[in-house]
């Protein structure tokens, strides 16, 4: 790049010159800060556990810090020429995990039950979540092992998150009672 050279970044020509695509990889962040950003479906899960205190708590601390995940990545994908949709629909639906939606139980006849939710529907989904987050981040530390430095710390820290929260619905799905 020439002095003054405003057109490229050095992050990405270094990420190319490693071996690593930096639009694919930039595509793979939207992508994971994404489906960080619609934890927010952890708020509606978190209300479903009432008198589950405890597991109340895990389930804000895992969406208060999957909101920090998808603010730590989003200036990464600036960094590296990248940007996200202006449509917050179009970053869920680019989401790289499903919404963790609460589920919805279908009656015998087909009809929507509107019994209660039964708290281990609610913790499995909250497990599955954070199963897909680990995938998605051990992905994105495959692709920047030794490419790209940043991004392999920053993913790699969200990777271990994941596999904390992970461990604690596993570890509370055994100690519920009906589980």
């Amino acid at each position: 790049m020439e002095p003054g050279d405003t057109s490229q970044r050095v992050a990405a020509e270094g990420l190319r010159e490693r071996g690593c695509d930096p639009e694919e990889l930039r595509q793979k962040r939207v992508d994971a800060a994404g489906a960080e950003f619609t934890t927010y479906y952890y708020t509606n899960l978190r209300m479903h556990l009432a008198g589950e205190e405890d597991y109340k708590e895990i389930t804000e601390d895992a969406r208060l810090k999957d909101r920090a995940h998808s603010e730590l990545v989003v200036p990464r994908i600036y960094e590296l020429e990248g940007s996200l949709p202006n449509d917050v629909r179009d970053i869920a639906d680019r989401a790289s995990c499903p919404d963790a939606e609460v589920p919805t139980p279908i009656d015998d006849d087909g009809c929507l039950d509107t019994s209660p939710l039964e708290v281990e529907d609610i913790l499995e989904v909250l497990l599955e979540a954070e199963r897909c987050a680990i995938r998605t981040w051990s992905e994105i530390c495959d692709m920047t092992r030794g490419a790209d430095p940043r991004t392999y710390d920053m993913a790699q820290r969200i990777l271990n998150e994941g596999m904390d929260h992970e461990a604690w619905f596993i570890k509370i799905q055994g100690e519920y009672p009906e589980a």
